[in-house]
C-alpha cells in the first residue's frame, strides 16, 4: 500500500511538472521567425559561455578534450550514447514510432553485450544505426509550441520547449529507478568527458562560429533553430537551409 501511494505521488508530481513546464512556453505573437524576447539576458549568458569555453582552451584547437586520446574519446562517446538508448526508445514510443523504438532496443542489447557494456559499437556495423530523439521532439509532435529562444549556462542554445524536454528526459529516464545513485554519478562524469571529446572533435566548426563570427550569438542562434526545427518538423524549409557547417555545429550543441 505504501509503495502504491508513493508511486501515485510520484506520478502526480510528474504530471504537475509536465503541466507547469509546458504552460511556461511563451506563445510567439510577434510574427517573427526568430522569437527571442530574452535576447539581452541571453547575450550575457552567451558571453559567459564563451568565457568558460575560452578558459578551457576553446579557440585554440579543441580545448582540453584534445588531451583525451581519440580511442578513449570514442569509447566514452559510445558508452554515453548507449546509456541514452532507453530514453530514446521511450520517446520514440511516445511519438508512435515503433520501428525506431525497436532499433534502439536492439542497439542497446547488442552494444551492452557484444560491445562490452557499450564501449564498442558493433550495432552500427550490422546496420542498427543510432536513432536519437528526446522529449523536446516528443513535445513538438504533440503540438507544444517552441516558445522563446533561450541560451543556457554551459549547455548552450535551447528553447523553452527544449528546456522542458531536458527536464522531462531527466525525470522520466527509464534508468532512474534501475541504476544506483553512485553509478548515475559515474554516468554523469562519462557524459562530461564525452562532451569534452566532442568539443575537440568539432573544434574547427565550433571555433569558427564562436570566435570568427561577427556576431557569434546571432550565428549560434540561427544555426540551432534551423537544425532543431528540421528535427521537430516545425518548418519544411529548415533542413534544406542547413548546410554542412550547420549540421556539424548541431552535432555538438544538439540533443543532450
Amino acid at each position: 500500500m505504501l509503495h502504491l501511494a508513493s508511486t501515485r505521488r510520484t506520478g502526480a508530481a510528474l504530471i504537475l511538472a509536465l503541466a507547469t513546464l509546458v504552460a511556461g512556453c511563451t506563445p510567439n505573437t510577434s510574427g517573427e521567425a526568430i522569437f527571442d524576447p530574452y535576447e539581452k539576458q541571453n547575450r550575457k549568458v552567451h558571453a559567459f559561455n564563451k568565457r568558460v569555453d575560452s578558459g578551457m582552451g576553446g579557440g585554440k584547437g579543441g580545448g582540453i578534450g584534445k588531451a583525451i586520446p581519440a580511442p578513449v574519446t570514442q569509447g566514452l562517446s559510445n558508452i554515453s550514447t548507449n546509456f541514452s538508448q532507453p530514453s530514446y526508445m521511450m520517446n520514440h514510443l511516445l511519438q508512435g514510432n515503433m520501428e525506431s523504438a525497436m532499433r534502439n532496443f536492439w542497439r542497446v542489447a547488442v552494444n551492452t553485450t557484444v560491445g562490452i557494456g557499450g564501449i564498442f559499437d558493433p550495432a552500427t556495423r550490422i546496420g542498427l544505426h543510432d536513432d536519437a530523439t528526446d522529449f523536446g521532439v516528443t513535445l513538438a509532435k504533440a503540438g507544444v509550441p517552441e516558445g522563446a529562444y533561450i541560451e543556457l549556462p554551459i549547455l548552450g542554445p535551447s528553447t523553452e520547449r527544449d528546456v522542458a524536454g531536458k527536464v522531462l528526459d531527466t525525470l522520466l529516464n527509464p534508468l532512474q529507478g534501475v541504476i544506483a545513485a553512485e553509478d548515475q554519478r559515474k554516468i554523469t562524469v562519462i557524459r562530461v568527458l564525452s562532451r569534452a571529446g566532442d568539443r575537440a572533435k568539432y573544434s574547427e566548426t565550433v571555433d569558427s562560429v564562436l570566435y570568427d563570427s561577427a556576431d557569434s550569438y546571432a550565428q549560434a542562434r540561427i544555426i540551432y533553430l534551423q537544425n532543431r526545427r528540421g528535427q521537430t518538423g516545425d518548418t519544411e524549409a529548415a533542413e534544406a537551409e542547413a548546410d554542412e557547417v550547420y549540421d556539424s555545429y548541431e552535432d555538438f550543441y544538439g540533443s543532450q
